[in-house]
């Protein structure tokens, strides 16, 4: 109940915000904004006051404070022109919402109830596919943050500071403090961002294509995009199968009940990398679906506030500082997002300052915009992301020169796939009609284009991470931009096609080779489940959520299913590989002293006064990781809980 309250008070300021200073934005689309900048808000406020409070309900009940600031201030600010009108062209966004953005959300709650800790009768949590490898990761930061100082620590790396953009993580975060349980704190701002996304994607395709059905068929094509990695698995580019026993039954079965054997996710042997933005990113990237919530509507901003044909009815100097002020706010949200945005910009400011009539004063309009995003992006760059950028060693450094994205898997330019034949397959003939519409003279197409290449120039270019995959979160962000300009073209090869017998055929072929493999992805996401803690480990969590002290420290073996800092928020001396590698850390030797002081508790006493450890824990993954002398440990510390999977023991003070 507070939780909800509290999130109606930011959302019905961000609301009247839109109102005041983008009065002439369409009703669809200021509403839209102003539930996603309420959002923004409640990321950034309360965490900027935990700075001086820690991330405590004093800290957010100060927020209201600025909020309401900044809510006045904007009523002061407020662009007295009437607003626009509810018309015909609402009324039909508003139909195509319903018919494409209210199904996706209905999935998408579904999928968020079932992948985000699904608890069965047997008090077992549950997760998804997709979710099983990264959400305790995210459970860790959401329950760790509770109460903790500012700036954070790693909650399983103590010591070296929250890095990691983490805005989405202690938005569920407010959430669980007052009061929802975890899986509500997860699901609930999961599946209104999901939403948003849906409903601001048809809302830049309005803007950006040039017809109506084009609005759904972006849409269709961002979010239920697939490539041809149906034809891996129903062998009709993998070769034949000679003793005939895999039937298209059977091979349906295999993709429902595989581990990652969908269409759009098989690295080996088929190199299909092109992941379903829903089942794949959305979904379990919790982090990237917070960035995308934010940077479709500076997508949105920045289309229409430099249009040419719209910019003086849509732009001025409002747009262009709310403009600065989110794109600013990305960086701790989503890097990547922010990283994406910038790009783009610079794609469509050259394009504007080439072809641009009135080009001196779209440069001046672009340095203001600019102007704010980077005065209130350097301190998150320089404070926090830099110095994750910058602490890994040569071998798992982070900006590296790298070509072809994960086709290029070495780095040494040894390509896996002829290169188009690799982003064919992987994405499907809508990169040929890409290429198709880009050699047009079109300049409505080529100026977003400008954007989206200058994306797609630095992720084929560029390994931002340790993790050369993760230049997909660029990679998709151009992708978004370009399905406005394939949908667009496949509506213009429709309307050539008029009065052809077969063009109905043609549609409905189209339909299968776009949408298949998204539709299996998907469907095999419907219907997985992986239990991430049993009841026993979800007890040992649960009672060291109640009964220990917030801060205190556990010694525990690196698995990334540890209810200690998912479940409780309590820290661990070092988490897995499978996380810390790819933040940029060398767990060597935290490592290395877990496993001599399970081995040897007597000899290596001083490794808990070294880390300042509380608590120990002991669960089959310890026994299994780790030669542990438990006789030493039970006859050294107190045990303070126990049961079928694990013991927690205490350790004396001093």
């Amino acid at each position: 109940m507070l939780a909800g309250l509290y999130l109606a008070v930011y959302v019905v300021c961000g609301v009247l915000i839109a109102r005041w200073l983008l009065p002439r934005h369409s009703p669809i689309a200021r509403a839209w904004l102003g539930v996603s900048l309420g959002l923004l808000l409640m990321m950034w406020l309360p965490a900027l006051c935990a700075f001086a409070l820690d991330f405590t309900m004093a800290a957010h009940l100060v927020a209201l404070l600025p909020l309401s600031m900044i809510t006045a201030g904007c009523w002061f600010l407020r662009d007295k022109r009437k607003p626009a009108r509810w018309d015909k062209r609402e009324q039909s966004l508003l139909i195509q919402c319903l018919l494409v953005a209210l199904p996706l959300t209905v999935l998408s709650g579904y999928l968020q109830y079932t992948h985000m800790v699904r608890v069965d009768q047997w008090g077992n949590w549950n997760v998804g596919q997709s979710t099983y490898g990264d959400l305790p990761m995210h459970m860790s930061f959401i329950t760790g943050l509770k109460n903790a100082s500012f700036p954070p620590d790693y909650p399983f790396y103590p010591g070296q500071q929250l890095s990691y953009p983490f805005l989405m993580d202690s938005l569920s975060t407010s959430f669980y403090l007052m009061g929802c349980s975890l899986q509500t704190a997860l699901i609930l701002p999961g599946t209104l961002m999901m939403a948003l996304c849906y409903v601001g994607v048809m809302i830049l395709a309005r803007e950006m294509t040039l017809g109506k059905k084009t609005v759904v068929l972006a849409a269709l094509l961002f979010f239920l995009n697939g490539g041809l990695g149906f034809l891996y698995d129903f062998d009709q580019a993998a070769g034949y199968e000679a003793d005939g026993t895999l039937t298209i039954v059977s091979r349906v079965e295999n993709i429902l009940n595989g581990y990652y054997k969908t269409p759009t996710n098989q690295p080996d042997p088929n190199n299909l990398r092109w992941s379903n933005v829903i089942a794949d990113l959305m979904i379990p990237q919790r982090t990237l679906l917070g960035g995308w919530c934010m940077v479709i509507p500076c997508f949105y901003l920045l289309y229409t506030c430099f249009d040419p044909s719209r910019r003086r009815e849509l732009g001025g100097l409002r747009g262009e500082a709310l403009l600065g002020v989110w794109g600013g706010a990305l960086p701790l949200i989503h890097t990547h997002s922010f990283v994406a945005l910038a790009l783009c910009s610079v794609g469509m400011l050259a394009y504007d300052l080439i072809h641009d009539e009135e080009r001196w004063l779209q440069l001046r309009r672009y340095l203001c915009y600019g102007g704010i995003a980077v005065v209130l992006s350097v301190p998150q760059l320089v404070l926090f992301t830099f110095a994750q950028v910058f602490q890994g060693g040569e071998s798992n450094s982070f900006i590296t020169l790298w070509f072809n994205w994960v086709n290029n898997p070495y780095g040494d330019g040894e390509l896996r796939d002829f290169y188009l034949w690799f982003y064919v397959k992987n994405i499907g003939l809508p990169v040929i009609a890409l290429i198709l519409a880009v050699i047009e003279r079109d300049r409505h197409t080529r100026r977003i284009f400008a954007g989206a290449a200058v994306i797609i120039l630095a992720a084929e270019l560029i390994r931002f991470q340790p993790n050369a995959y993760d230049n997909n979160k660029l990679l998709y962000l151009a992708w978004l931009l370009c399905c406005m300009i394939v949908a667009d073209w496949c509506a213009k090869v429709w309307k050539h096609l008029k009065g052809l017998r077969g063009r109905g055929v043609l549609a409905a072929m189209a339909a299968v080779v776009l949408f298949l493999s998204a539709g299996l992805t998907l469907w095999r996401e419907c219907v997985s489940s992986y239990q991430a803690f049993g009841h026993y480990a979800v007890e040992a969590g649960e009672y060291a959520r109640d009964n220990t002290e917030e801060g205190s420290v556990f010694l525990s073996g690196t698995q990334h299913l540890n209810p200690v800092s998912s479940i409780a928020g309590r820290t661990t001396v070092c988490g897995p590989d499978l996380w810390l590698y790819y933040h940029g850390f060398d767990t060597t030797e935290r490592k290395r002293d877990i496993a001599a002081f399970y081995a040897a508790p007597r000899e290596n006493l001083t490794i808990l006064s070294k880390y300042d450890v509380d608590y120990i824990y002991l669960s089959s993954y310890e026994h299994g990781d780790y030669d542990v002398d438990q006789a030493a440990l039970d006859d050294m510390f107190e045990t303070v809980f126990h049961n079928g999977e694990a013991t927690i023991y205490k350790v004396p003070e001093g």
